[in-house]
């Protein structure tokens, strides 16, 4: 084994080799487990282990401070010095950053930053396996197939700099996807959960949710494009609320370029976005969704800066009791716009106050509405109201006075997440959930369902 092998260690080292002004060394230590299965049974089983290492390098010149940044996997002592030398080239080789700020000092050193990484396994499916081998049986003596797939990673990041930050933080992430089919594949619905260590899923619970939904689904009703009365579950309104942030940067609001920029000049913070007390935060230590609460940032871009890894992050209200207080920032848009420092955070928490659960909302339904299962290939239309488009997929129900009746045909949509918080009607209690369409990069959150009134089906889609 090389003596120098141990991420904190590779992090040392590649500080000592760096001849820059400043440096930046970022080691990702991943190790991962999963489970796939089809038609009631395991196909495939794995472990893997995995080293990224990102090296930020800065250079101080007459017109301004340059940076270069070079990542690898698999990195060794021998690759280390080449690496280093790599950064610095870019750096020297490149114009003025545009985000250039002094390197992040002063935070406290992790006290773990010298343990070894944190790891997963297979053991981590000791409890989940045996309940979904029971889960297969049961789908099978009920004529319905499961499909879908389970994975855990964590991930140990360290992070040093030329300035002394040593900071770690180990990621846990989880996610389960299940697909029930009817044999003829002519039905099929779906659900998802987040979790950090899979022994709060239980995989009859969703078995017998998705059995229900194909239940609904033996009756089929035709309905024409409209506006109907709609019910989001959370894992919808987090897809849409999850893009809505990631078009939520100061600059570009107050260049005039997004739903947040005011006609005439400025931003809409202040502004009221709901006449419901829905608050959208981020918290790096909400619990159950606890991500990392300092920035770490592998390139720069609209909402990072390199030169910001290392700050530490708080609690973050995007949007407090319906009015928009916060738009993301780093360092140096917020020196642009004279908005509060507010860095993105990885997870995302949305509050009206509700206290219905959303079997408890469709029971509410007076007259004639739609209940979906989830959103997919959602895409943006028009960045200055920030209009979306997209399709419905695995369910769309009709429900009428309080009754899921049956199955209707998928719709194209086509909505601005924000003007949905304007017209929303009433939203559910607020509960983990697993995003479908961005749930390979965005698994944290917390969205309560939402009732609209008038949601925008603008063309019927076919398909299932």
């Amino acid at each position: 084994m090389s003596r120098v092998s141990k991420p904190h260690e590779i992090v040392e080292r590649a500080l000592e080799l760096s001849t820059a002004d400043g440096c930046v060394v970022i080691a990702d230590e991943e190790s991962s487990a999963n489970l796939r299965w089809a038609g009631n049974a395991l196909t495939t089983n794995g472990v893997t282990r995995g080293r990224t290492l990102t090296v930020i390098a800065t250079v101080d010149g007459a017109q301004g401070t340059a940076s270069g940044v070079v990542s690898r996997s698999a990195v060794t002592a021998d690759d280390l010095e080449p690496l280093v030398r790599a950064a610095e080239a870019a750096a020297r080789g490149a114009g003025p950053a545009e985000d250039a700020q002094p390197l992040v000092s002063g935070v406290p050193t992790s006290p773990d930053f010298t343990d070894a990484p944190a790891e997963t396994g297979s053991d981590v499916f000791a409890e989940f396996a045996p309940a979904l081998g029971d889960a297969f049986a049961r789908a099978r003596s009920g004529g319905r197939e499961l499909y879908g797939f389970a994975h855990h990673q964590l991930t140990s990041t360290y992070l040093g700099t030329s300035t002394g930050l040593r900071l770690r933080h180990d990621q846990t992430n989880g996610t389960l996807e299940l697909n029930a089919k009817s044999p003829d594949r002519s039905r099929s619905t779906w659900a998802g959960r987040s979790t950090r260590d899979f022994k709060d899923v239980d995989p009859a619970e969703l078995d017998a949710e998705l059995a229900q939904r194909l239940r609904w689904a033996e009756r089929r009703i035709e309905l024409p494009a409209g506006r109907y009365e709609t019910l989001l579950p959370p894992t919808a309104v987090a897809d849409l609320l999850i893009y809505q942030l990631w078009s939520s940067t100061a600059r570009d609001a107050a260049e005039g370029r997004t739903v947040f920029s005011r006609p005439g000049g400025g931003t809409r913070l202040g502004e009221m976005l709901s006449e419901l007390p829905l608050s959208l935060r981020s918290d790096p230590h909400a619990p159950g969704l606890e991500s990392a609460p300092f920035v770490i940032a592998h390139a720069s871009g609209d909402g990072a800066s390199v030169f910001d890894n290392g700050l530490p992050l708080t609690s973050t209200d995007w949007i407090r009791d319906g009015k928009l207080e916060h738009l993301t920032t780093t360092r140096h848009t917020a020196g642009l716009t004279g908005m509060p420092v507010a860095p993105a955070i990885d997870n995302l928490v949305l509050d009206g106050g509700g206290e219905r659960s959303l079997d408890e909302m469709v029971a509410a339904t007076a007259g004639r509405g739609l209940l979906l299962t989830c959103m997919w290939y959602i895409r943006e239309v028009d960045p200055a109201t920030l209009l979306l488009t997209g399709l419905t997929r695995d369910g769309v129900y009709l429900v009428e006075k309080g009754e899921v009746v049956g199955e209707v045909n998928n719709f194209r949509f086509n909505e601005s997440p924000v003007d949905l918080l304007s017209r929303a009607a009433e939203a559910g209690r607020t509960e983990k959930t697993l995003p479908r369409e961005w749930g390979d990069w965005f698994t944290r959150a917390a969205m309560p369902a939402l009732r609209i009134p008038d949601f925008n089906m603008s063309s019927v889609s076919p398909g299932v």
